[in-house]
């Protein structure tokens, strides 16, 4: 949770007709007064009135809203004028800072006189993102650090943490981003001693809630509002302020954000940091002692070893084996199991227990809880799997279904919702988000596309590929896309369903590029091999021009490279969900178990959402041009295909590749 706000007593009139927000949006209104680089976007002042009378007529809304459509402003001047605390939820950090440091002072400076006040807004991230002032007493003049680079590194959060009003790691600019010392001294749920601790009335996440009570609008990511969600189900205690209505921007991403926060995990990370936590309070609070001390190393020894069980492979598994799993290793499962209690029972037997040590106990009871669960809960509502992952390996349990426990948790309590993106429709309907998320009643709207899609993108759908699943079809594709590089001279995102694709491409472009005689090296990045944000500036960097990324699903959405440095998307296939995942193989079960058919009700629309983010990334304003590229045939071959291209925008569409360089020649002659 972040907080700033520019603060103000409410006073004043205040516009609120649909004349109004013509003033705003329409031809010659204050926004285009004020704003030198502002048009008339018809589809914005649409969507600015479909916004304003859902929060009147408190009704839910869905808005598709194309790239350029001038969102964000749409339903900012609306819920700023509401009269009641609107929640804006955003899926990327990118747009929570762009609403807040863009827009927000825009609107204070050019709104606030109309309305006859100052704005209230607050910015909120994750508990993880702030310093929690007992910690850095405690930890101040103890033998608790590891090295000249901790100790480096608390003198400078130490120093910081007497000037900061915020407590927001993101103004330690030279703060590793892996820094393990931050992880001992943020304000973690799990270690908060809440209204007990010393520090409470100073506390930075008490002030941020008192900024939180203080605003008419909170800005969050869903994460964090699906947090928030999941705490107030469970009776903690919700992290936000109460709210009248909720603002998703970017809304494709809930049901799996959702999904991720009403399931249950528990990974061997979790035991490390309960153990470490743990050791490191009782030596701070001086009431360790030596059976403390052995229960603890018996839990790490004994957690270790249970998560060890596990096969070795990375990726995600199903665990319906789970009661054969226990029947085999029941000996370990009981050996841990028996830890976690003898733990919980050495600190119950401590005599005057500091607050933090009842914190632990807490923290001790959850995790059991969550581990039982886990292990031999049968609720039949949820799939249970596990990913390895690095050196972590994470037991899940994930709803089948979120949509029940989002229309009882949120849509039948939350008296209006806004929910837009750019791809939330399929075929021209909602039909598929609605029953996804458990939406029974909202006004509805599919926004005309704010760019000449027809003049400035061209669809490429090659001839003669053969489908995905034939032999042939990696040599054919790898082929297609040096062919188009060349054409396109590079300045390309090669998109891939699965890794093992992307490097396998990656590796046959470079191989011939290496041997072409050419003097053209088009500058090949791919997704692994740094940070996104890392290989994102050098994709955009003048000394790396022409260059060509070879991406998977992290660079499908939530990218925006505009200009001619991205010219060309190309996709390999059509990103259908692999079915072997878990999670997607419990819903298609779930879904035929009904008796629907879950390739036309779930697969398809999902991969056509997936698609239309996938293309998204090319035209991000009315001045781009370049070329889209599907490389499997399936689009036209089969029946289904038609349903994604009648889910995208009016491209121009060709199978002819003398086409696409026509089309090129056109951009570089510009």
């Amino acid at each position: 949770m972040t907080t700033s706000t520019q603060s103000g007593a409410r006073s004043g009139s205040q516009p609120a007709s649909h004349n109004d927000m013509y003033a705003c949006f329409g031809p010659g209104g204050w926004l285009q007064k004020s704003h030198p680089a502002y048009e008339y976007r018809p589809g914005q002042l649409q969507m600015a009135k479909a916004v304003e009378a859902a929060f009147k007529q408190r009704k839910h809304l869905l808005v598709e809203a194309g790239t350029g459509t001038g969102k964000t402003l749409a339903y900012l001047i609306p819920a700023l004028t509401s009269e009641q605390r609107v929640i804006i939820s955003t899926g990327t950090k990118n747009l929570q800072d762009q609403l807040y440091y863009k827009d927000i002072p825009f609107l204070a400076e050019h709104l606030a006189p109309i309305l006859g006040r100052p704005l209230r807004v607050c910015y909120m991230k994750g508990r993880s993102n702030y310093l929690c002032r007992q910690k850095v007493y405690d930890m101040d003049g103890r033998p608790m650090l590891r090295g000249l680079e901790e100790v480096e590194e608390f003198a400078q959060i130490r120093s910081w943490e007497d000037k900061t009003e915020t407590g927001d790691r993101s103004e330690l600019a030279e703060l590793a981003e892996d820094s393990a010392l931050w992880g001992r001294l943020d304000a973690r749920r799990e270690a908060c001693t809440g209204s007990k601790c010393k520090q409470y009335d100073r506390c930075f996440l008490t002030l941020m809630h008192t900024r939180a009570l203080d605003s008419d609008i909170v800005i969050v990511n869903h994460h964090l509002f699906f947090a928030d969600l999941a705490l107030r189900q469970n009776e903690y205690g919700g992290i936000l302020p109460n709210y009248g209505a909720v603002v998703f921007d970017e809304a494709h991403e809930i049901e799996s954000i959702a999904g991720e926060y009403f399931g249950l995990e528990c990974s061997n990370f979790r035991f490390d940091e309960l153990t470490r936590d743990a050791e490191q309070t009782l030596r701070q609070k001086e009431c360790i002692n030596t059976s403390l001390q052995r229960a603890l190393k018996r839990l790490h020894e004994d957690s270790q070893m249970f998560y060890s069980l596990f096969p070795a492979p990375e990726g995600r598994f199903g665990f319906e084996q789970r009661p054969q799993f226990l029947e085999e290793h029941f000996d370990q499962y009981s050996a841990l199991q028996n830890s976690i209690a003898r733990l919980r029972g050495e600190l119950a037997a401590l005599g005057e227990k500091p607050e933090e040590v009842h914190t632990l106990m807490g923290r001790i009871d959850e995790l059991r809880g969550d581990l039982t669960f886990l292990m031999e809960s049968s609720d039949r509502r949820f799939v249970h799997w596990y990913e390895r992952r690095g050196r972590g390996l994470y037991l899940q349990a994930t709803p089948i279904d979120v949509a029940p426990i989002l229309t009882e948790r949120l849509f039948d309590k939350v008296e209006t919702i806004v929910l837009t993106s750019a791809t939330l429709a399929v075929g021209g309907t909602f039909d598929f988000v609605k029953s996804r998320l458990g939406i029974r009643r909202a006004e509805e709207m599919i926004l005309e596309p704010h760019f000449d899609y027809p003049k400035q993108a061209l669809l490429y759908l090659p001839p003669d590929m053969p489908e995905p699943n034939d032999p042939a079809f990696a040599n054919a594709a790898v082929e297609e896309i040096i062919q188009l590089i060349k054409i396109s001279g590079g300045r390309a995102f090669v998109l891939f369903t699965s890794n093992q694709q992307m490097r396998m491409a990656h590796d046959r472009v470079k191989q011939f590029l290496a041997r072409a005689h050419t003097k053209v090296r088009y500058p090949l990045l791919l997704q692994g091999t740094a940070p996104k944000r890392v290989l994102l500036e050098q994709f955009q960097s003048d000394e790396m021009a022409g260059a060509v990324l070879f991406a998977t699903s992290s660079f499908w959405q939530g990218v925006d490279v505009p200009g001619e440095k991205l010219s060309a998307v190309i996709i390999d296939r059509l990103p259908f969900a692999v079915p072997s995942d878990p999670v997607v193989k419990a819903r298609v079960e779930s879904l035929r178990d009904a008796g629907g058919n879950p390739f036309y009700e779930y697969q398809v629309p999902d991969a056509v959402i997936a698609l239309k983010q996938g293309f998204g990334r090319l035209i991000r304003n009315k001045s781009d041009r370049g070329v889209l590229v599907l490389l499997d045939p399936r689009i036209k071959s089969k029946g289904y295909g038609k349903v994604f291209l009648e889910s995208l925008p009016s491209y121009r569409v060709t199978r002819d590749r003398a086409e696409v360089k026509k089309m090129f020649e056109e951009i570089d002659g510009e």
